[in-house]
């Protein structure tokens, strides 16, 4: 699998949703911070699936959202 930029730009648009429907978040870390937790990477041209970010205590229900977010995005 090739990089998909649009793909990518359809995850991170889905990220910003989830920050805004939750805006507590806004309180605790900006937008792009937010977005920049949850990089796409590949391996061997295969997308690697997310892990929970190690530097910021993320709310559960929150990272099942993203979860969701990337799943839907990327099959």
């Amino acid at each position: 699998m090739a990089i998909d930029f649009i793909k990518e730009r359809q995850f991170e648009m889905k990220l910003m949703e989830i920050y805004r429907q939750h805006s507590w978040l806004s309180d605790e870390i900006a937008e792009a911070d937010f977005i920049n937790l949850f990089p796409v990477t590949y391996k061997k041209g295969k997308i690697v699936r997310l892990e929970k970010p190690a530097g910021y205590d993320l709310n559960r229900d929150i990272y099942l959202e993203v979860l969701v977010a990337f799943r839907n995005t990327f099959t």
